[in-house]
C-alpha cells in the first residue's frame, strides 16, 4: 500500500464535480444470467479479475478542491460488493425497480467509488448491478474493462495476481512487460470482436488519427466553439424542468441487429440513424399521449463521441467530448424522419465539436468550481437528453462458466438534463434503456413501448 497521490485528469474532476443531489454521476450497468452465482463466486473473480486495475482499489482524496487519486489503506472488497434478492416473482419489473432505487443512491466516497450488486432472486438465476462512478472512466473505457473480465477474455496466466498493487499514472498496476501487455490484448480483443457495429457512423471520430482536415472543409474549432456557445435552449417540452430526486430505470425487450441492418441497408443509413429514428418516433408519441404539441418540434441530445484508441480503452479516464443531436420529432412520416436523422448524423461526422467540449472538459476540471458549474447550467439548458450507444461483444461471453444471457447499462445525466437513452449491441441483439427524472417522466416504460412500435414500422416498411 502506497500514500503515492495521482493528480486526477481534467475531464476526469470535471465529471467528479458534476454530482449534484438531483443527478449522480455514476454509471449503472446490469448483466443478467439464467444460472446462479453465488457471492463467493462473484468476490473471488471480482478480485482475480477487476482488481487487476488498481484504480478500483484508490479512493479520491481532495475532493472539493485538487481531487487526487490515493490507495484506501482500508480497501475491503466485502465494502463494495453486497447481496441482496429480489422480491417475488423476481422479473424485468422488479429489476428495474431496484436499479431505480440504487440509481437515486450516491456513492460512498470514503471508499473507491464504485460497488457491486449480487441479485439472487432474478427468475432461475441472479444478476450483476455494476454501479461506477464517471470519474473513473468513460463509458467505452468502463464496458472494455468489465468485459475483460469475462471467461472468454481473461487469461489468468498472463494476468497474475498481484498481492500488494502499487499505483500507477494511468490506474493499472505496473505488472511486468508481459503481463501488461496481456491485459492489453485482451481488451483490444474484445474491441476486435465487437467491431464498430453500433458506431459505425462515427468513424471519423473513433479514430482520431483518421479525422478529415477540418480546415479544408472550411471548419474550424473556432466556429465549432461559437456554434455550441451560441446554440439557442432546446425546445420547452415536458422533458425539460426542475428535476427532483427520485429516477426511474427501464430497457426494451431484445432487437435483433440483423433486422435493424436490414433497414439500413434498403436506405443506405446507418445501425445509428436506425435505431435513433425510433428513439425520435417514441418520444413523439410520448408527447402526443400527452397531450403536448409536436408539430415543428425538436428533441436536442447530447452524444458522447471516444476520441481515444480503442486498443487503449483498459487505461480507464475519460477521453471523450460531446455532439449535439436534434431529433425531428416533428416529423410524423418513420420514412422521412430516418432520411432526416441520417442526414443530420452525416453533418455531425464533418464537425468538430466533439473535440471542442472535451477541450471544455478539460479546463472545466481546473477551473473553480463555480465557474464549472455555471458552464454545466448553460450547457444543460441546450439538450434535453443523453444519447449514448455501446458496442458489445457479437458472441455470447460467460462468468465462471455461467451465461451472460443480456447486457444493459444507463449513462449519468449533468446540470438539469433529465434523461438518459443507452444502446447496447451484445450477441447479435440490442436493447434500449431509457433511464428518466420521475418528477418530470414518471414512466419511461412508456417511452421504451413507443420505440417498440416505431422500431416495427420501419421493419414493415423495410423490410
Amino acid at each position: 500500500m502506497s500514500n503515492k497521490k495521482v493528480a486526477m485528469s481534467g475531464p476526469d474532476a470535471a465529471w467528479l464535480r458534476m454530482e449534484s443531489p438531483t443527478n449522480f454521476m455514476t454509471i449503472n450497468a446490469v448483466w443478467m444470467f439464467d444460472e446462479v452465482l453465488t457471492l463467493d463466486e462473484v468476490k473471488g473473480l471480482i478480485q482475480e479479475r477487476f482488481l487487476v486495475f488498481n484504480r478500483f482499489r484508490q479512493r479520491v482524496i481532495d475532493r472539493h478542491g485538487t481531487p487526487q487519486w490515493q490507495d484506501d489503506p482500508y480497501f475491503d472488497l466485502g465494502r463494495h460488493i453486497h447481496r441482496v434478492a429480489l422480491p417475488a416473482p423476481g422479473g424485468q419489473e422488479e429489476l428495474q425497480a431496484m436499479v431505480s432505487d440504487l440509481m437515486c443512491t450516491s456513492l460512498d466516497f470514503s471508499k473507491p467509488p464504485w460497488q457491486i450488486h449480487l441479485v439472487e432472486n432474478f427468475g432461475n438465476g441472479c444478476a450483476l448491478i455494476w454501479r461506477i462512478h464517471h470519474c473513473i472512466g468513460d463509458g467505452i473505457a468502463l464496458t472494455y474493462v468489465m468485459i475483460s473480465a469475462a471467461d472468454e477474455y481473461f487469461d489468468p496466466v498472463k494476468v497474475p495476481a498481484r498481492k500488494t498493487p502499487h499505483p500507477h499514472e494511468d490506474g493499472m498496476i505496473p505488472l511486468t512487460a508481459r503481463a501488461l501487455q496481456a491485459v492489453s490484448s485482451a481488451v483490444t480483443g474484445t474491441v476486435k470482436a465487437a467491431g464498430s457495429v453500433l458506431h459505425e457512423g462515427m468513424e471519423m471520430l473513433l479514430h482520431p488519427s483518421q479525422m478529415i482536415d477540418l480546415t479544408k472543409q472550411g471548419l474550424s474549432l473556432g466556429a465549432a466553439t461559437s456554434k455550441i456557445l451560441l446554440m439557442p435552449a432546446d425546445s420547452d417540452t415536458l422533458f425539460k424542468g426542475e428535476l427532483g430526486v427520485m429516477k426511474r430505470a427501464a430497457w426494451s425487450q431484445p432487437v435483433p441487429l440483423q433486422t435493424v441492418k436490414d433497414i439500413k441497408n434498403a436506405v443506405d443509413a446507418k445501425v445509428n440513424d436506425v435505431l435513433m429514428a425510433a428513439v425520435a418516433g417514441a418520444l413523439r408519441r410520448y408527447l402526443i399521449e400527452h397531450d403536448q404539441p409536436v408539430e415543428d418540434v425538436e428533441i436536442r441530445a447530447t452524444i458522447p463521441v471516444n476520441l481515444r484508441p480503442l486498443e487503449e480503452a483498459y487505461k480507464l479516464g475519460n477521453q471523450f467530448g460531446l455532439v449535439f443531436l436534434s431529433l425531428p420529432v416533428g416529423i410524423g412520416d418513420p420514412h422521412a424522419r430516418l432520411l432526416e436523422v441520417k442526414r443530420r448524423m452525416d453533418r455531425i461526422k464533418h464537425s468538430s465539436e466533439a473535440i471542442v467540449t472535451l477541450g471544455i472538459l478539460q479546463a472545466l476540471g481546473r477551473a473553480p468550481k463555480s465557474v464549472e458549474d455555471q458552464v454545466v447550467d448553460i450547457l444543460s439548458t441546450k439538450a434535453s437528453a443523453v444519447m449514448t450507444n455501446v458496442p458489445g461483444p457479437p458472441e455470447q461471453l460467460h462468468l465462471n462458466g455461467k451465461a451472460i444471457r443480456h447486457l444493459m447499462f444507463w449513462v449519468p445525466r449533468a446540470g438539469a438534463v433529465s434523461m438518459g437513452i443507452s444502446i447496447i449491441s451484445y450477441a447479435g441483439e440490442v436493447l434500449l434503456g431509457v433511464a428518466t427524472d420521475v418528477k418530470l417522466v414518471p414512466n419511461p416504460e412508456a417511452i421504451i413501448e413507443g420505440f417498440h412500435t416505431e422500431f416495427e414500422a420501419l421493419e414493415k416498411e423495410f423490410t
